[in-house]
């Protein structure tokens, strides 16, 4: 297992992500995980680390970077906000991404 490493920064693990090969950019949108507006199946992606970030004065800071790849060997990262910052729907198609249980680190 990989030792558990927390960035700073949303900045810096967006960084340190793309040198170890995630690079797609990925978004939700209609159920679906979309880079360069090409539509995949979450089911289809597995979740490998987590790195979750907390405003120290603005809530509307809060996020989570997730790195994530696919069955096909896609690799990026996709950002989503949780707190007040989250939405039903996210959190719904988050949910259909598998966590890879080997690999998972909460960061």
């Amino acid at each position: 297992m990989e030792p558990h490493v927390h960035y700073e920064t949303v900045t810096e693990a967006l960084r340190q992500l793309k040198l170890r090969g995630y690079t797609l950019d990925f978004n939700l949108h209609d159920d679906s995980i979309v880079c360069n507006e090409v539509k995949h199946h979450p089911e289809d992606f597995e979740i490998v680390e987590v790195y979750r970030y907390e405003g120290d004065t603005d809530p509307a800071d809060e996020a989570t970077v997730y790195a994530i790849e696919s069955k096909a060997g896609l690799k990026g990262v996709l950002i989503a906000g949780y707190g007040m910052s989250s939405d039903e729907f996210s959190a719904g198609i988050l949910k259909k991404i598998r966590k890879r249980p080997d690999h998972f680190l909460n960061k």
